[in-house]
């Protein structure tokens, strides 16, 4: 489990390409992040531009994983070369403070970046999935997470051709792999899982034959929200 709160920022430094006798994928050594590695350990999970990644080999300031070809196809990690900058987040721990919002480490599916515009120090990006089923999860005001990143959308466009915006301050600019991403690159997106959760629940309402009583289920939406939301706290 993440927050959406990005460390630091890593560098690849090497690409492997693994053979099928070992699964195929990908052996990537990730840099320049000694700042989250003072208690690292074997097997721990670092969340790798969103996508929830097992350390297999580590040093003072760098660390590896093994992507698998699964992994590759759904995210775009596939896309990475030596040199590419990184998002990064430790696993939680007991301590950790929640600022961003629960992130599993799942992606989705991955968004092209349609248009970047300035709003003053601001940029707004417009994004469209690669799979238009996410966007029921997406809602004006609510949480996304692009590239391990938690942030708020501000804009969403339905349909066929559906969008949504998110916007940027300078600061978030500065810490994560997204502020110089341009028109046409690609994020991982994760979507909030309390709107899964919500889905689940009202599929099995109706299909249990309740019939469809719209005060019931308008408490149970609430009551559904209301527990995700003490859980964050």
């Amino acid at each position: 489990m993440f927050t959406g709160i990005v460390e630091i920022l890593g560098t690849v430094s090497e690409l492997v390409a693994q053979d099928a006798s070992s699964g195929g994928g990908t052996t990537m050594t990730i840099t320049d992040c000694a700042d989250i590695l003072g208690d690292c350990h074997l097997g721990d999970s670092i969340a790798v531009n969103g996508t929830c990644l097992t350390v297999t080999e580590f040093t003072p300031s760098s660390f590896k994983i093994g992507v698998a070809p699964e992994t590759l196809r759904r995210t775009n990690l596939g896309s990475l070369t030596k040199g590419s900058k990184v998002n990064l987040e430790r696993a939680v721990s007991a301590d950790t403070r929640m600022g961003g919002h629960f992130v599993q480490g799942h992606v989705d599916t991955i968004a092209r970046i349609l248009s970047v515009t300035k709003d003053n120090e601001a940029l707004v990006f417009r994004l469209q999935p690669r799979d238009k089923d996410v966007l029921k999860y997406i809602v004006e005001k609510g949480y996304v997470t692009l590239d391990g990143a938690s942030l708020t959308v501000t804009a969403v466009k339905d349909g066929p051709e559906g969008w949504w915006e998110i916007m940027m301050i300078s600061y978030t600019q500065e810490k994560v792999v997204m502020g110089s991403k341009k028109e046409g690159d690609y994020v991982n997106v994760e979507v909030d899982m309390v709107g899964k959760y919500v889905e689940k629940s009202v599929a099995g309402y109706f299909e249990s034959g309740a019939g469809g009583d719209f005060a019931i289920l308008e408490k149970m939406v609430a009551r559904i929200v209301d527990e995700k939301l003490k859980n964050k706290s």
